[in-house]
């Protein structure tokens, strides 16, 4: 998907003062970059049911164990692109309430360069290194 000529660069967004930080023209920005990662996973995710509906069973024992192995992964990867399709609907709707870019932990700016990064980000970096360390310590 092509970019509307009015949306700031990436560039523009790197080099923006920081009380422009998460302005009307950023958040479109990052809009439309949600927008579109969420269409290329959508796309990607029915190219994944059209393999798997198409693919027959394979007579020979070795050919049916490679095509479940593949089958597998592709499953794998489709529930991953259907947990981030649910992260993208989250920002999206952060966008729209006014909360977006700001930790959902501390209501610090999570930063530019962390949302280019990964435009779903509900935390800064710092809350999610403590998220990620309570995680590994408690297994939650």
């Amino acid at each position: 998907m092509s970019r509307p000529s009015t949306l700031p660069t990436e560039a523009e967004i790197l080099a923006a003062s920081a009380d422009e930080y998460m302005s009307p023209a950023q958040l479109a920005f990052f809009r439309q970059r949600l927008l579109d990662e969420e269409a290329a996973l959508r796309g990607a995710a029915e190219e994944t049911t059209h393999h798997l509906q198409d693919n027959a069973a394979e007579p020979d024992p070795n050919d049916r164990a490679s095509a479940e192995e593949e089958h597998t992964l592709e499953l794998r990867v489709r529930d991953r692109e259907r947990k981030l399709l649910k992260k993208i609907g989250q920002a999206l709707k952060r966008i729209e309430d006014g909360s977006y870019g700001w930790c959902e932990d501390t209501g610090e700016p999570i930063g530019i360069a962390r949302l280019l990064a990964r435009p779903t980000a509900s935390l800064c970096l710092e809350a999610q290194e403590r998220h990620e360390l309570k995680r590994r310590q408690f297994g939650g």
